[in-house]
């Protein structure tokens, strides 16, 4: 039997190391955004603003919130709790009435003077855009992933081929650069104290990673803008910040559409000739080319950093037999077509098959149950069953309406077996 004496050291050696990994942690993720911005020259604003969209109606302040729009406001949020706050959002929302007035002073005194409150500016680790799914009411990655694959659907269907690009950007959110953020909010008519409100918002902000119920110290956050954060999901800052990427992309003749900051660039086309020729413009992949460069430029300007080397490039033939062989150069980086690559968690193939999607993980499990199923009561199967396999099968599987019998069939074993 231990002694209080013997344990106590061991005790306090494990919460060091765990300490001592969350400040690890914490520093890693400071080098790495500090790396990542001072690859950047300081941004020309005056440009940037002159390329932004501008909204119709100034916003010169803000209006003053009831209690009773506070209280409808705060009943109506997902009562989620970070270890930050100070009572839990369930407790919170419970006894609402009681701190309606005092909330309500905070939240006015806090708009009416563009201060944001200091205690509020820690984060802890653990829109705009018509074609944005991220951060919107009834949106998902699955209403994002539909609605590109209709579109590519839609045109195989007209004999037209397409190409799909997924773009991969490093720390999209936390490089976000202050500065040029605030400028697009002037040049979206935002002015007075709402502009100053938003500087407040971002400035003196700081964050901690916890580990192993341990906390590093904090560390300043000078670039990056919260994710989840207390402003309306609708108005995220990343959002207003890249709602000049749009236009950039649809001036080359693309479409797309976003996922916070997932964004995929697309492109039908009638494959008329074997040079892929657009009328009088240039072949698909200088097409290609022209935007991705543009779209690097741009990344370029807001400071955030483009992977071309982990972008993909998906093509979708008119029909089995055709092909077509782009080759892209951008700059140093050379992009060629994948037969197949991942997209927010699905894999795509370039006949829109969905073939290795969920089949081979789906089988890898039932497999691995099948041999632990004598050790297993009748619960635990199902529980395992419905976490490893049916889970898998739900997932995402409005994208497999429409696909022929031969691609269902071996979803349908798949369910047939759990």
């Amino acid at each position: 039997m231990f002694t209080g004496s013997e344990v106590e050291p061991e005790m306090e050696e494990d919460q060091c190391f765990k300490r001592n990994v969350a400040n690890d942690v914490a520093t890693f993720f400071t080098n790495k955004t500090t790396t990542i911005s001072s690859q950047f020259s300081a941004p020309h604003i005056q440009e940037l603003i002159l390329t932004t969209s501008t909204a119709n109606t100034p916003l010169f302040s803000f209006c003053p919130f009831s209690e009773e729009e506070v209280s409808k406001l705060l009943l109506s949020s997902h009562p989620t709790t970070c270890p930050l706050d100070p009572i839990p959002s369930h407790l919170l929302q419970a006894i609402s009435p009681t701190l309606l007035p005092t909330l309500t002073h905070i939240i006015n005194t806090s708009l009416l003077t563009g201060t944001f409150p200091t205690a509020f500016k820690q984060a802890l680790n653990s829109t705009l855009d018509a074609n944005q799914s991220g951060f919107r009411s009834g949106h998902s990655t699955e209403t994002a992933l539909l609605s590109v694959t209709e579109a590519l659907r839609i045109a195989k269907a007209d004999s037209r081929s397409s190409v799909l690009i997924l773009l991969d950007l490093s720390a999209a959110f936390d490089t976000v650069n202050h500065q040029i953020l605030l400028s697009t909010l002037s040049s979206l008519r935002i002015t007075g104290i709402p502009l100053r409100w938003f500087k407040s918002y971002l400035t003196s902000r700081s964050f901690r990673v916890a580990w192993g119920g341990e906390v590093s110290k904090a560390h300043q956050l000078v670039t990056g803008v919260p994710q989840g954060s207390v402003l309306d999901p609708s108005s995220s800052p990343y959002t207003v910040y890249s709602t000049s990427l749009g236009p950039i992309i649809q001036a080359h003749g693309f479409s797309y559409h976003c996922y916070a900051d997932d964004t995929q660039p697309y492109l039908s086309f009638q494959p008329d000739d074997p040079t892929v020729f657009l009328g009088d413009d240039p072949t698909v992949a200088e097409w290609i080319s022209g935007c991705l460069a543009d779209i690097s430029a741009w990344m370029k300007e807001h400071h955030l950093q483009l992977n071309l080397a982990k972008t993909e490039l998906l093509v979708f033939p008119a029909t089995l037999t055709l092909q077509h062989d782009f080759t892209i150069q951008i700059g140093s980086s050379t992009i060629t077509p994948s037969s197949s690559a991942r997209n927010a968690g699905v894999i795509f193939d370039d006949q829109l098959t969905f073939k290795d999607h969920i089949a081979r993980s789906c089988r890898f499990a039932l497999h691995k149950i099948r041999k632990i199923r004598p050790f297993l009561t009748e619960q635990a199967t199902q529980l395992l069953v419905q976490a490893l396999v049916i889970s898998r099968l739900d997932f995402f599987n409005a994208l497999l309406v429409g696909l022929p019998l031969c691609t269902i069939r071996p979803l349908q074993m798949i369910q047939n077996a759990a």
